[in-house]
């Protein structure tokens, strides 16, 4: 991928590629440096593949990973029977949840709720080379995903939110490419790591129609917490947690009464 990277050809086309220049054979043994120092590689190529789409990356925002796929494949069918669907992206990040829906979704109206100031720059870079490919336009909230005043116009409205919210416990052991480069506050929420997943599910509660879904990424340790925090407030019914391809829980999902 770094040779590709650096040749500006796709890696199925590198076998017919002549080779590196001289400054490109600099240039492509400093990538490989760096991607032995466990600098992401998203870093380093200054894209993320997510869901058919190529996210601009670099510091100051979560690099997207293919698990979270998994949670936009269960929106998009949870849509499939809704006519100009209203979607909201909790902790939006690179916009990455929000982007693929609205891709696939040209008929929904997607908003896009982010606060951190560096996680905003990607993310409105990424709205913007979106909209220039004829995507519809996603729109971007700059706020608390769980203050209830973000969005509060859309109040009982929404037909489904999703979230990938902060969510690792406090102490827990990363690999360097998330302790060393992705931003804490993308990662990390508190003792049991679920601070921003409880007030998010009270958002959500808010924000939905009756009959309306949200989706939620989490820790795989809650696999059974979160579940159990949905149905606590008696609120939701059909709540069901789900595995990533590695088999690993991984997001819950619940339908608003």
């Amino acid at each position: 991928m770094l040779a590709a990277h650096v040749l500006r050809c796709a890696r199925g086309a590198l076998p017919g590629m002549d080779g590196f220049s001289p400054a490109q054979l600099d240039r492509y043994f400093w990538l490989v440096r760096s991607r032995a120092q466990r600098v992401p590689l998203q870093h380093l190529t200054g894209m993320a593949a997510f869901h058919m789409l190529d996210l601009v990356v670099g510091p100051g925002v979560f690099v997207p990973r293919p698990e979270t796929e998994l949670l936009v494949e269960w929106g998009l069918a949870i849509l499939s029977g809704v006519r100009g669907p209203l979607v909201v992206d909790l902790c939006s990040g690179t916009g990455s949840i929000a982007l693929a829906v609205a891709r696939q979704r040209p008929d929904a109206v997607v908003y896009a709720v982010e606060r951190d100031p560096g996680a905003l720059y990607w993310l409105h870079r990424n709205a913007r080379q979106c909209q220039t490919t004829g995507d519809r336009p996603v729109v971007v909230v700059t706020g608390d995903a769980v203050a209830p005043s973000v969005l509060s116009g859309l109040n009982g409205r929404v037909d489904l939110v999703l979230a990938n919210p902060p969510y690792v416990p406090e102490g827990a052991v990363l690999p360097p490419e998330v302790a060393d480069h992705d931003p804490d506050q993308a990662v990390v929420a508190g003792p049991d790591g679920l601070t921003v997943i409880r007030p998010l599910l009270t958002r959500a509660k808010a924000l939905l129609r009756s009959g309306g879904w949200v989706g939620v990424e989490h820790d795989d340790s809650h696999g059974e917490t979160v579940p159990r925090m949905l149905t606590a407030q008696r609120s939701w019914t059909a709540v069901t947690d789900h595995a990533d391809l590695t088999g690993r829980p991984r997001f819950v999902t619940a339908r608003r009464c």
